[in-house]
């Protein structure tokens, strides 16, 4: 005979789990307990009620940022960019606000690039060059823009 013949076999048995309670009325079954002297667990959770998943991470999270050096803010348009935007812009005689609609950008977008504040978009630079008929990606920056070659 094996084990599997003496050893009863229970299906659909749950195994019982401590309860947790969050209030101290919810204790009245373990006031026994409490009589009797034995210890009765009632921790409060320290991020309950709070959206944060992981508060304790942070401090992780900013040692990790510490450690990593090859952290570095975008580059920025150069200066030679925006100057070559605005004397285009000047020749044409037309404001940034009117550059802006010519290219459906906001005014601001185009105020950044000319003051060198804007992150380089191709797109937005590819768009201000046919608008504006100057150069403003590569070598020469500032250059007339002249027919396409084949």
């Amino acid at each position: 005979m094996s084990d599997w013949d003496t050893t009863p076999t229970v299906i659909g048995y749950k195994r019982q789990t401590a309860k947790v309670t969050k209030k101290d009325s919810d204790l009245n079954g373990t006031c026994a307990a409490r009589r009797t002297g034995a210890v009765v667990g009632t921790d409060k959770k320290i991020t309950a009620g709070s959206n944060k998943a992981h508060a304790g991470t942070d401090h992780q999270r900013i040692a990790k940022l510490d450690r990593e050096n090859e952290v570095a803010p975008p580059s920025k348009v150069p200066p030679s960019v925006g100057r070559a935007m605005m004397a285009a812009r000047m020749e044409l005689k037309l404001s940034q606000k009117d550059i802006a609609q010519k290219v459906n950008e906001k005014p601001s977008v185009i105020q950044d690039y000319e003051s060198g504040r804007a992150v380089p978009n191709p797109q937005i630079l590819g768009k201000l060059e046919r608008a504006l008929g100057v150069k403003l990606r590569g070598t020469d920056i500032g250059s007339k823009l002249g027919p396409k070659k084949a």
